[in-house]
């Protein structure tokens, strides 16, 4: 239960939908109960992660089709914020989450991953399947097009 959170904030980036995140980790959940016998040790985070990741792949394409909301439904408010600045940082978090979401599938796994989640490179590369070096020039390109997006943006 201790990642429970950072399993559904991989759902909920994966799929785009709360509902369908909420689906992917109740099922993600019962399958590594399910599995928990055969688990022989290591990061178990990264276990996890794999199963949500491999609940979401085997969800099915419709899902992964629908648009994208934002993550949090709570306010950004700091305890003494004016109104001013709460509406800047609302702004700037839509515009963060919607660059994101533009992001390919490939690109935007392996960003979340290693920013909202701080995995390791041989973490994420256990996670996705893909050699180390496919998931640091993934990073570097998903940071790069973010960079870049922001930039047209301004």
């Amino acid at each position: 239960m201790p990642h429970l959170d950072a399993a559904y904030n991989l759902a909920r980036w994966l799929s785009r939908s709360p509902t369908d995140a909420d689906d992917i980790v109740q099922d993600a959940m019962l399958r590594a109960f399910r599995a928990f016998d055969g688990f022989r040790g290591g990061d178990i985070k990264a276990w996890l992660l794999t199963i949500v990741r491999n609940c979401w792949l085997s969800a099915g394409a419709a899902t992964r089709r629908r648009g994208h909301t934002s993550l949090d439904d709570h306010e950004l408010e700091a305890p003494e914020s004016d109104p001013e600045t709460v509406a800047i940082q609302a702004g700037a978090k839509r515009r963060l989450d919607a660059m994101i979401a533009q992001l390919p599938q490939e690109f935007r796994e392996v960003l979340i991953l290693r920013e909202m989640e701080d995995m390791s490179y041989r973490e994420i590369a256990d996670i996705t399947g893909v050699p180390i070096g496919t998931v640091m020039s993934r990073l570097a390109r998903a940071r790069a097009t973010l960079r870049e997006t922001a930039r047209d943006c301004v």
